[in-house]
Parts: structure tokens; C-alpha cells; sequence
């Protein structure tokens, strides 16, 4: 810069410093939009309803009954864990432990799987 004036060299300096500063501003503000895309993909990902929407339907299943030919309770069940391989590319499997003379209550074991989220629950009646 030997050659250029002072008030050359004033703007040439300037305007380094304008294109480091939108260079900065620039990966500040791409970062961001990644880090915003990675949690609301985060959020996406768990199936919060499907979840919700298959534990109460195996919840009410535990309650019907297999009489005479309709099997209802081992229809819905089976329809249940159909369903959601199906459906929601899940694998579901539950099983339950009833009423003996000392424990009144009844527990349901929940699995859930989709190949990312997985949830277990015990459910125990009141």
C-alpha cells in the first residue's frame, strides 16, 4: 500500500474489515438455521402421539373379554401390534399380569420401537 494515498488507504482497509464482518455474520447466521433445523428434527422424531394413541388403545384391550367365538381381547390385541408395524413402522408388544389374591391391581408392560425412539412403560391399574 505504498503506493495509494492515506484516504485510499482508509477505504481499502474499510472495506476489508466490511467483508470479514458479513463473512462473520455470515457462518453466525448458518449455524443457527442448523442448529434450529437439528431441534425441531429432534421434536419430529419422537412420536409422541403414536405412542400416546397405542398405549390407550392396549390399556382398554386389556379390559375386554374373550367370550365364545369372537376372541375379542386377543383380535384387538393382535390388530394392535398389526397395526403399528404397518401403520407406523413401529414394533409393539405388551404383555399383562392380573389380579392375584394379594395384589388387586393389574400391570401392563408397553414396548415401543421405531427403529429411533424407544419407549417402555409399566402401566398399573388403581
Amino acid at each position: 500500500m505504498a503506493g495509494l494515498r492515506d484516504d485510499a488507504q482508509w477505504i481499502v482497509l474499510m472495506g476489508f474489515i466490511v467483508s470479514f464482518s458479513l463473512f462473520f455474520v455470515a457462518i453466525v447466521i448458518n449455524q443457527s438455521t442448523v442448529v434450529g433445523q437439528t431441534t425441531a428434527e429432534a421434536v419430529i422424531e419422537f412420536p409422541k402421539n403414536d405412542i400416546r394413541g397405542m398405549r390407550d388403545m392396549i390399556i382398554q384391550s386389556e379390559f375386554l373379554v374373550d367370550e365364545g367365538v369372537f376372541n375379542n381381547k386377543t383380535n384387538v390385541q393382535n390388530d394392535i401390534k398389526t397395526l403399528s408395524l404397518h401403520r407406523q413402522n413401529s414394533v409393539v408388544s405388551f404383555s399383562s399380569r392380573n389380579p392375584t389374591g394379594s395384589d388387586p391391581h393389574t400391570y401392563i408392560e408397553i414396548h415401543y420401537s421405531n427403529g429411533v425412539t424407544a419407549y417402555n412403560e409399566t402401566w398399573r391399574s388403581n
